[in-house]
């Protein structure tokens, strides 16, 4: 018999991966930085905290599916963060779990949209402001999106992020941030 998983089990867990995610993010960072979840919003969770004294915010999530099967990778996260403070509206980061193929770049599909990023050891960047807006438009208008990149080992992998919840995410950062 398939054993079911309450929606609300579901949002605990994701929130408690990401929360152990925005840690690691954290120290990559290097800013002085405590992010507590505030709040989710169908797959992607909410964070509000502090950055070398400035208020900043994440919107954050996992995909629902991730290829090649049997791979071994560490978290896997996509990010929108914002930085007030700093003029930041939002600043695209994929962490994909592994180390990139050196001078790759990371594909983000959203329906008929791709977008270019570039890549920096295990996270992947967009390169300016206006295709951070472009890509955070095209994610509020779809229902999925699919980062591919490629591993130091010469792997290829597909990431599925569901995009249900992103809309109400940025706005609740926006206003957390605020």
């Amino acid at each position: 018999m398939a054993r079911m998983i309450s929606m609300n089990t579901m949002s605990i867990r994701l929130v408690a991966g990401i929360a152990l995610a925005i840690c690691g993010w954290i120290q990559t960072a290097g800013a002085q930085q405590q992010m507590n979840a505030v709040a989710q919003e169908r797959d992607w969770a909410i964070f509000v905290g502090q950055e070398n004294g400035n208020k900043a915010c994440a919107v954050v999530s996992q995909p629902k599916v991730v290829k090649p099967d049997g791979l071994t990778r560490g978290d896997i996260y996509f990010y929108v963060t914002m930085r007030p403070a700093e003029g930041v509206r939002y600043e695209i980061s994929v962490k994909t779990g592994y180390t990139y193929w050196s001078g790759s770049e990371t594909t983000v599909a959203i329906g008929d949209n791709n977008f270019k990023l570039f890549t920096n050891e295990d996270w992947a960047f967009t390169d300016n402001a206006a295709e951070e807006e472009r890509l955070v438009n095209a994610m509020r208008a779809g229902s999925s999106m699919v980062v591919t990149g490629k591993s130091s080992r010469g792997n290829t992998t597909i990431d599925t992020y569901s995009l249900l919840g992103i809309t109400a995410a940025l706005a609740r950062a926006a206003k957390e941030c605020g």
